[in-house]
């Protein structure tokens, strides 16, 4: 997967953030191991995506009903935090690294990432479910010289390459909206003077 994997991750859409994620060596996965991990995976991002989703949607509408889900959307935020911080504190979570991924790899400093050709199992844990992390088994492969290091996925099912290929276009929106809403008022704060 080599050259091909690099390139395949290029030419498509990434999320590029600050997450708490671990990189470690690992065996590859057999084939049970890997169904379960699939699973897992699939329900982390279901989860993941609600919750994100549902966050995204409450400015849009300021009608009564708009503000009652508002209010319910708050509690319930405020119910996650505390059921994340239960089950896995913020000194428990592994440092921010700056990671970008999508469906076929991820790319991330190389400071502490193991050799070249090696099995790795990157844990990335996301704000909106911190105590669900994604687990993507791969292998360390050539990739940016830049003090980065390239991890190709292997072995996740179309159903999570699906997920995940979702979950990142959706960020990619989000932020593509928030750029133009932040653009909006400055072009046209004027026109009623």
């Amino acid at each position: 997967m080599g050259d091909e994997g690099w390139q395949a991750f290029s030419e498509r859409v990434t999320w590029d953030a600050a997450f708490h994620a671990t990189c470690e060596a690992a065996p590859r996965p057999d084939a049970a191991a890997l169904g379960l991990v699939n699973d897992r995976n699939a329900s982390v991002l279901v989860a993941v995506s609600a919750l994100m989703d549902r966050r995204a949607e409450n400015n849009e509408d300021d009608g009564q009903l708009s503000q009652e889900v508002a209010r319910l959307d708050a509690k319930l935020n405020v119910l996650m935090e505390i059921v994340n911080r239960l089950l896995l504190p913020q000194s428990a979570l592994p440092p921010r690294v700056s990671v970008r991924f999508n469906a076929v790899g991820a790319v991330l400093p190389w400071a502490d990432l193991p050799p070249v050709g090696q099995p790795v199992m990157l844990r990335l844990h996301f704000d909106a479910c911190r105590a669900l992390p994604l687990e993507l088994p791969g292998v360390r492969l050539a990739g940016p010289s830049d003090g980065r290091g390239f991890i190709g996925f292997e072995g996740l099912s179309e159903a999570v390459r699906d997920g995940i290929e979702r979950l990142v276009f959706r960020q990619h929106r989000r932020l593509v909206a928030e750029a133009r809403a932040q653009a909006r008022p400055a072009d046209g704060g004027s026109e009623g003077m």
